[in-house]
Formats: C-alpha cells, structure tokens, sequence
C-alpha cells in the first residue's frame, strides 16, 4: 500500500497575510528534512506537505493546495519531468518550482521541464552543501513566484494599478512578429506559437532570458511548435515564419541593410540589465518596421520590454501582452498592459489568434 504523504501542521500564528503555501517533493528524506528547516523559519511560507515521490505528491494534492510546489527531477517511479504535467493539473493553478542537481549542468533537462510548464528551475547543492546563500536564493525564488491564481478566483481578482486601455490594432500589413519572455515564458510560448498559423509570411523574432548554454536546446524545444528555429547570429537575413532566437549573451536586434533585413547583435547594458533584453530588440523593430512591426509580451518577471514596447507604439506598431490568470508571473505584460500600450490582453493563444487576423488582413490587400 502505497505511503501517504506527510502532511505538515499549520502554524497556530499567522502574519496579516496569509503565507505561501509550500509542498516539497524529493525522494532523499534528508533533502526534505533540509529544505523543510530552511521554509519553516520564514514567517511568510508555510509547509502544507511533503512527498517522496510523484505518487505521494499526486495523493497529497487530493486534500491540500499549494502555491508552489517543490519538485525534484530524479525520483523512483515516474521521474519528475515525467510527473510535471500531471502535477500541474492535480495542482490547480499551483506553480512548479524544480529543485535538482540535475538544474546545474542539465540544459536540455530544464529547457524541457519549462516547456512542459515549470515556472522555473533551481539547481539544488549537494546534501553536504545546503549551507551558503542556498536558502536565501530558495526564499528569494518563492517570493518572486508567488501566490497561485485560481482560475475559479478570476472574477474577483482585486484591481492592479490604473484601469488598462487597449489600443486599436494598426491597420498595416505583418512585417515582423517580435516576442519577448523570461520566467514561465517557455510554455507560453509554445502555446502562442502552437496556436500560430504555419504561414503568416514574416520573421518571428524571441527573446527568452536564458543562458547561452542553454539556447541552443531551447531552439531545438521551440521547433516542438512544428516551426523552424535557428539561434541567431550577426548578419543573418530575417526568413518569413522562422524563429530567430536571441543568443544568450547578445540582444537580437534587426536592421535594414538595403532592401533586406538582418540581425544585429547588440551587448550593450540594457535598462533592464537583462542580456538578452526585449528592449533593444523591440526599440529596433519599431525602427526597422515601423507600422508593420509587432510585438507579444509574455510571462516574465520585472519590466523589460516596457521601453522597447513604448518606441515600437510611437513609431505606428502595435503591442499584445499575455493576460494575468495564464501568465506564471504577470510582471512584463503587466508593465506593457498598464502602460496603455497594448492593442490585446489575452492568454497565449488568443494573442495567437490576433496576430492570425492581422496577417491575413495584411494578405488580403
């Protein structure tokens, strides 16, 4: 009979607030001890429950809800990557954080775990190695999630900031399709791109904050969407419906040389101090496009994009920026959407969908 998962006692004391709701899963009962020790000593989290492996988790998740779930990788039975998509649903609106060795040096395994739905990864030290900076970068790591948005809880999600205010769509043909994301972006971007006609004749441009080392798998996870995609390099000319994927040490920027289009790729500091930044890379359509230049803001933490998204409105483009319920961490089309810059504030295939109409109306004249 399979072992229930230990389900923690709640704190009888809670600050105004309530704290974030936390499970661990991870099959060394030591790790668990550990991370337990390092969550519990922080007023704002709350351990709701711990499981050794995906089963367990799956059986705790039938009577408790969590916020953010700590998911291991290599686990007995069914892996974590393997029980990643079953958890999302079992979570109802609970993020994943996963917490392995294998975050470290394994590119493929967390470009993979992202795509599958994972709000982000956390490369976990050895057992002998949980001192240091570890716990406060874990605590840091959970704050920036956040609290899960039930989607049952979308009608009364309280105003944030000023009342947004949707521009009309530019009346233009498609020139160039530029994407920006960073934290939860993965998956939002294979829904968009998922939902996104095989043609709609321009270069699709993306702009994902990851490190170098791990571009080149997730180009090869982007083409998943059915699409081709190519890391880019200086002096690439923009083809029609392929993704051109910043590197991760340089923004994509485009430029017009002559009567063609290329990349150029730019390393100066961005305001945001993201490298790559979605800032040059939309300031330079708007330069290169004009009218015809759009750019989808999706999941991601802070405000890059927002100066970018500004220029590329002033010259006649238009914005798009995921909507809050669908967005892992609603910061960068947060910034875009109460900015009054976009045009849509939708989920990831509806954005899809706009971008669809815009392309055949551009076809059509």
């Amino acid at each position: 009979m399979r072992a229930a998962a230990s389900l923690a006692r709640r704190r009888p004391e809670r600050p105004a607030e309530p704290p974030l709701r936390v499970m661990i899963v991870d099959d060394s009962a030591v790790a668990r001890a550990v991370l337990s020790r390092m969550i519990a000593c922080q007023e704002d989290f709350e351990i709701v429950a711990t499981a050794g492996c995906a089963a367990e988790a799956l059986d705790a998740l039938k009577v408790v809800r969590a916020d953010v779930i700590l998911l291991d990788v290599e686990m007995p039975g069914a892996s974590g990557l393997e029980a990643l998509p079953e958890i999302l649903r079992a979570g109802r609106g609970a993020r994943v954080l996963i917490v392995s060795s294998m975050a470290e040096d394994g590119a493929e395994t967390t470009v993979r775990a992202l795509a599958d739905g994972a709000t982000d990864t956390l490369p976990k030290p050895g057992i002998g190695n949980f001192a240091g900076r570890f716990s406060e970068v874990l605590a840091e790591r959970l704050r920036r999630i956040g609290r899960a948005e039930r989607e049952s809880d979308s009608v009364a999600l309280a105003p944030l900031g000023a009342p947004i205010q949707l521009r009309a769509m530019p009346d233009a043909p498609l020139g160039c399709v530029a994407l920006g994301a960073s934290t939860g972006g993965l998956h939002a971007l294979l829904e968009f791109l998922r939902a996104l006609p095989a043609r709609i004749q321009a270069p699709i441009l993306v702009t994902q904050h990851l490190p170098p080392l791990f571009m080149p798998y997730f180009a090869r996870q982007l083409e998943s969407s059915g699409r081709a995609a190519r890391v880019a390099e200086a002096g690439d000319i923009l083809v029609d419906d392929l993704l051109h994927v910043a590197p991760g040490d340089a923004h994509l920027c485009v430029e017009r040389v002559g009567a063609e289009v290329r990349v150029r790729l730019d390393r100066k500091r961005a305001p945001s101090g993201c490298l790559p930044s979605a800032d040059p890379m939309l300031a330079s359509v708007a330069e290169a496009y004009g009218e015809e230049g759009v750019g989808v803001m999706l999941s991601g933490m802070g405000r890059d994009g927002v100066i970018g998204a500004a220029r590329l409105v002033e010259a006649g483009g238009a914005m798009l920026a995921q909507d809050r319920v669908s967005a892992a961490i609603w910061g960068m089309p947060r910034g875009v959407a109460e900015a009054g810059l976009a045009t849509a504030v939708l989920p990831p295939a509806g954005l899809a969908r706009r971008i669809a109409e815009r392309a055949r109306a551009g076809a059509w004249r």
